[in-house]
């Protein structure tokens, strides 16, 4: 058993430090973490938690796909994200202790590390330089969010989605470029809220370029300079 513990530890330390923020955490932070990590399996559709739930820690996405976002008083959807491994959330409500801002599920079968609330902030206060670390993971998805803020007023639909599937490409900024996207039309329309016969068109006329393929479920990034391209205004 202690023989496959540390093999799944120097699986999950391979994995995670394929990501940008991860890799350049302190060694000693790495090995902190995931010490302190369990590690949790969600079915499709599974809830991990929801809007004002009490915070629980940090997670990171192993395998498989987490969804966050919001479902309104009407029941309209609003998602933010849809992220892979080796992507770490909820680092929010480790700096203010409020409840949590979104509902995060599984989008399909997910493996993830949760490292629990109680340990990172007992790990911070023996350490409390390490509360950088975790200012740059939480800058960093600040510093999108006010660009998508800034793209919602300013850019037209065709060359704001060029640039959600570059985000997304990139794993918003957390690993090397992809080429293939697991992502349904119905869901990136709703990332940028506009209208599913809209998203549509655009990528049909992106596909017609050359620039992508379209499959069921899937984007396939077939040239990616040319994506940046039409990704500007």
């Amino acid at each position: 058993m202690q023989k496959n513990h540390l093999n799944d530890a120097a699986a999950h330390r391979a994995r995670l430090s394929e990501g940008h923020w991860f890799a350049n955490l302190p060694d000693a932070l790495q090995c902190a973490l995931l010490e302190a990590a369990q590690v949790l399996r969600l079915d499709a559709g599974q809830v991990l938690f929801r809007r004002g739930d009490k915070p629980s820690g940090l997670y990171a996405v192993i395998d498989g796909s987490m969804r966050v976002g919001a479902v309104g008083p009407s029941g309209k959807e609003a998602l933010l994200l849809l992220v892979e491994a080796p992507y770490w959330f909820g680092e929010i409500s480790l700096f203010d202790g409020q409840p949590r801002t979104h509902d995060a599920f599984a989008e399909e079968a997910c493996t993830l590390l949760h490292v629990p609330q109680a340990r990172v902030l007992a790990l911070l206060e023996q350490q409390p330089g390490y509360w950088r670390d975790f200012a740059l993971l939480m800058s960093q998805k600040l510093r999108l969010a006010f660009i998508a803020l800034e793209e919602m007023s300013l850019l037209p639909a065709a060359p704001r989605l060029a640039r959600r599937l570059l985000l997304i490409v990139d794993n918003y900024g957390e690993s090397e470029p992809r080429r293939v996207i697991h992502l349904a039309q119905e869901q990136l329309a709703l990332m940028l809220a506009i209208s599913r016969q809209t998203t549509n068109q655009i990528l049909k006329e992106l596909q017609a370029q050359g620039i992508l393929r379209l499959t069921y479920g899937e984007i396939e990034i077939l040239d990616l300079d040319r994506l940046r391209q039409a990704a500007s205004p």
